[in-house]
């Protein structure tokens, strides 16, 4: 997978920007607050369709204007595709894929993977579970796009359960609909989740082992929240917990309440272990997208490095960068580098980039 032209239109600092893209190590160079994480942000956003530091489309857009787009062209499982996102300062947006225009977002989701690595991993292990349950769904809905979209019927639902749940004159039959309707989601959800962690548990511990010289074992397992083999078990849990959901007004039990036990040499990350024991899970973890994305779609993933280096000693940067001498790999840093690995380099100045 190869990002090979980005055009920023009053995105973010850029007025109006082209650049092209080679193949290996692109390092993006510039001092802070220039527009260097802005680069790897639009092509998050082509990728994921949402943005890895704001929920709000309107912070994207240039100061002074009410739209801006982004434009590429990729490569993609042996097809080109070009790629247009608009965004406005209304909330509308609009996605087209080979200047047809999609109004799902899961056909966008697939078409370039990435596995994004910046200072803020550490919250993967050390925040609360909706980090790490953020984590599980945006990695499915990458490799497996249909998922978003089960996502999303279950959010709508479970929104429209816990609205019943807050009116005490609520139709007890039209919460039995919502019941039938999460426990359909749910459950295909639930097995999605537990199929993505079975398949990236024996990586994530393999790239521990190499991390840590052999010293210390990650183990990560899928905590659910609803202990459901079937579907009419999970709906089951549901009419269990009624009452108590229609006291508290909310929804008690789902999916919407997983988490995902990280361990190392069987100690319980996400409570105890050093700030360097996490910082190495979560990078295991996010090693682990990569090979993951490998292994089902035949092709590496481009890889984003967000201001990391500045934490890494030059033999450390060095190995870093050896390990992604396969991918198309884009690399943020205040200060220039001086690596042995092949690698174009870009500066970037006040909202310009520039090859050099």
């Amino acid at each position: 997978m190869i990002i090979r032209e980005l055009e920023l239109y009053r995105f973010r600092n850029y007025e109006s920007q082209h650049i092209e893209f080679e193949n290996g190590i692109n390092i993006i160079h510039g001092d802070n607050g220039e527009g260097k994480t802005n680069i790897i942000e639009a092509i998050y956003l082509l990728s994921i369709g949402r943005s890895f530091r704001t929920a709000k489309d309107r912070e994207m857009i240039n100061l002074g204007h009410e739209t801006g787009y982004i434009k590429s062209r990729v490569e993609s499982m042996g097809r080109e595709f070009k790629i247009e996102y608009r965004i406005s300062k209304s909330g509308k947006k609009a996605i087209k894929i080979n200047g047809v225009p999609v109004d799902r977002l899961n056909q966008l989701l697939g078409i370039i993977n990435v596995v994004i690595f910046s200072p803020e991993d550490l919250r993967l292990v050390k925040e609360g579970p909706r980090e790490r349950r953020s984590f599980i769904d945006r990695e499915i809905s990458q490799i497996r796009p249909k998922y978003y979209q089960l996502l999303s019927v279950y959010h709508k639902n479970l929104l429209q359960r816990n609205n019943l749940l807050k009116n005490p004159a609520a139709d007890r039959l039209l919460i039995d609909v919502y019941d039938s309707a999460l426990a359909e989601s749910g459950y295909r959800i639930m097995c999605y989740r537990e199929e993505f962690i079975n398949e990236i548990r024996e990586i994530a511990r393999k790239n521990h082992l190499s991390i840590s010289s052999g010293k210390e074992i990650l183990e990560i397992g899928y905590e659910k929240n609803v202990n459901a083999g079937t579907e009419a078990e999970y709906m089951s849990i549901l009419k269990e917990n009624r009452e108590k959901d229609i006291f508290r007004k909310t929804t008690s039990s789902g999916v919407h309440k997983d988490d995902l036990d990280i361990r190392i040499n069987g100690i319980d990350l996400r409570s105890y272990g050093s700030q360097g024991q996490k910082r190495s899970a979560a990078i295991s973890l996010k090693l682990s997208e990569i090979e993951l994305i490998k292994n089902i779609r035949g092709e590496y993933p481009v890889v984003l490095l967000d201001d990391i280096f500045s934490e890494l000693d030059p033999k450390r940067q060095h190995m870093l960068l050896e390990t992604f001498k396969e991918t198309q790999t884009f690399v943020t840093v205040a200060e220039e580098m001086d690596i042995e690995t092949d690698n174009t380099k870009y500066r970037v100045k006040s909202g310009s980039i520039e090859k050099y």
